[in-house]
């Protein structure tokens, strides 16, 4: 078993903290919020810090999973960041989808230190973090990915490194593109169904048995029809996450305008008051069009 430290204990940070408690890791958390770090340590046993570096000494893997690049910046550096606490040999495991660049900058600051860096963005929503079932996508040195894997397994369903430093990143970054995408079909499928006089749940029972199947049309259709957003990923991390994406695209030449599209409608539904309202609000949208 392994002395960790978590920072950031959002709607994912939460449980996966708590899965790790769960497999007997030795847990030291840390939140902006102290009362939510608290409520954490009351219910799991485990140890709560006044600051990221207080949470961080001592361990041997810090994993962390906040807002953005500012915020991951805040819990890394600085005196009172992670990474003056953390002695050397040490692993940081970053689980948040921030820029590449913020992680080459963080990778080379943790190297400075004699800490090893692997990013390591998460996929599966917050049902995936409750029920330990997230697809990790790694980046970074593979003797720091082999030490850290079997502490990260405590909420994992598949987890890879991919590649060297970002690339991590780089895969959370197709990731988006592809469910930016893959909502904005199953939300005009159903506005389509709905404007024919279709039964949606009759259409869905069909068309997911073929090639249009997808975990966004098995978990979503039956929330999108009866006009509930109040759960899942956020439209307002899906823009900072397609910003990103967009960002990057200008950088190495890709090509995005389906993801541009899309970051446009879920624009719109953050005008509509949407920005907290699950991604799969861009249904509401087309309802909203008339």
């Amino acid at each position: 078993m392994a002395r960790c430290a978590f920072l950031g204990l959002g709607v994912m940070g939460y449980p996966m903290a708590g899965h790790l408690a769960a497999k007997g890791h030795d847990v030291t958390v840390f939140n902006r919020t102290a009362a939510k770090a608290e409520a954490w340590a009351a219910e799991h046993g485990g140890g709560h810090g006044t600051t990221p570096r207080e949470a961080a000494e001592g361990a041997e893997f810090v994993m962390a999973c906040v807002g953005n690049d500012d915020d991951l910046r805040s819990v890394c550096l600085g005196d009172d960041g992670a990474f003056a606490g953390m002695a050397e040999g040490a692993i940081f495991v970053d689980h948040t989808t921030v820029s590449a660049a913020v992680t080459r900058e963080l990778y080379a600051a943790a190297k400075a230190a004699g800490i090893s860096f692997v990013d390591a963005p998460i996929s599966g929503g917050q049902a995936g973090a409750e029920n330990a079932a997230l697809s990790i996508m790694c980046g970074g040195y593979e003797a720091a990915y082999d030490k850290a894997e079997p502490v990260m397994a405590a909420y994992y369903k598949i987890c890879r490194r991919i590649g060297e430093s970002g690339a991590g990143q780089m895969t959370k970054m197709c990731n988006q593109i592809a469910i930016a995408g893959l909502v904005q079909g199953l939300s005009e499928a159903l506005h389509f169904a709905e404007k024919s006089g279709l039964d949606g749940r009759a259409v869905v029972e069909v068309i997911s048995q073929g090639a249009a199947g997808s975990w966004q049309m098995a978990n979503r259709y039956e929330t999108m029809i009866d006009d509930h957003f109040e759960h899942g990923f956020a439209v307002d991390w899906m823009r900072k996450d397609l910003g990103i994406c967009l960002q990057t695209a200008d950088e190495n030449g890709a090509s995005l305008p389906v993801t541009a599209l899309v970051d446009q409608f879920y624009k719109d539904v953050q005008k509509m008051g949407g920005g907290r309202w699950d991604t799969s609000s861009l249904f509401k949208r087309l309802r909203a069009s008339g």
